[in-house]
């Protein structure tokens, strides 16, 4: 009997979640030992003329990192859909646009110029950009066209789960491989960690007191928090409060506060509003100066609040009722 075959394929990402798949560590061995892997070009020399050659469906699941911005990246994927049964979006840049996604904030062409006209160390009195196509000596040299926006993958093919974190945890990619070659899978389109919150699934949550009102926020670095204390019972934004459990609370252990990138708990639609609508009951005062004092000592509100979701938040998607 034939094993599953597997695919990997890493798009708009740093690349993270590939190191996941190698922090299986002996693991890893079972894995091959389990399912046959046609596809990994970061570790495997496969191209994408033999995916193309496999039957629709031939693959049993392909795991896909990564948001998309580039159209190689869109196409790829599309050509994954087409020959997988099942595809999973792998991490939280291709869960929720990660990261990356935060270049949302600028357009194509703001983004275009700062790289190629604006950066000091950049000298181009030519102000050339890069072209998707360019004639060189009779040949066609190409190049991935650069889309407008950063998507989520299911933005641009249908998904059937999605396994979060910045990224997945080996435990959370055991479990996923587990239910999958078991066939033990809920239903089309979970996501396959758990849906409580982090914080109560958090040991600092036994320190966490009944009623926390912040007169200023703190970054990590200008307060100590004690290693068993609740980050925000000390003015510091910990998104824990509104994101997914799952990861193992590695970087409370490590005695940082969580960043979000497990994603929102199920129900919730837009992870950054959560988080805000939180943040705002935690901020107990009437007095409107103090209220504008406190809000001015919250640094980069997008960037924190949003951090691994703005391209699934409802002002990228379109969703905001006017």
């Amino acid at each position: 009997m034939s094993k599953p075959k597997v695919a990997f394929y890493w798009c708009a990402s740093c690349g993270g979640c590939e190191e996941a798949v190698v922090d299986l560590n002996e693991d890893v061995v079972k894995v091959t030992q389990a399912v046959d892997i046609v596809f990994w070009p970061v570790a495997l020399d496969t191209k994408y003329s033999d995916v193309e050659k496999m039957a629709d469906g031939e693959i049993t699941v392909s795991f896909i990192n990564g948001a998309v911005r580039l159209d190689e990246q869109e196409e790829i994927s599309g050509l994954l859909r087409r020959k997988s049964q099942i595809v999973i979006a792998f991490g939280s840049c291709a869960h929720t646009g990660g990261i990356p996604a935060l270049g949302n904030l600028s357009s194509r062409e703001e983004l275009l110029d700062r790289a190629f006209f604006d950066v000091p160390t950049v000298v181009n009195p030519l102000r050339l950009l890069p072209q998707t196509s360019t004639q060189v000596e009779g040949k066609t040299l190409t190049l991935p066209g650069f889309h407008g926006s950063v998507k989520q993958l299911d933005e641009v093919i249908d998904v059937d789960y999605y396994l979060p974190g910045c990224p997945p945890q080996p435990d959370t990619i055991r479990d996923a491989l587990g239910a999958l070659l078991s066939g033990k899978l809920p239903p089309k389109g979970s996501v396959l960690s758990p849906t409580k919150s982090l914080c109560s699934t958090c040991s600092r949550n036994e320190t966490k007191p009944e009623e926390i009102a912040i007169g200023a926020f703190r970054r990590v670095h200008e307060v100590t928090v004690p290693g068993s204390e609740c980050f925000l019972a000390h003015g510091v934004f910990c998104a824990g409060i509104g994101t997914r459990s799952g990861c193992g609370e590695k970087c409370m252990s490590a005695n940082m506060p969580c960043r979000g990138c497990y994603g929102a708990c199920d129900g919730v639609e837009d992870q950054g509003a959560a988080l805000l609508s939180a943040l705002g009951g935690l901020m107990r005062t009437r007095d409107e100066a103090q209220l504008q004092s406190i809000v001015a000592s919250f640094d980069d509100p997008v960037g924190t609040l949003y951090r691994f979701s703005l391209a699934s938040s409802l002002a990228h998607r379109g969703k905001i009722i006017r």
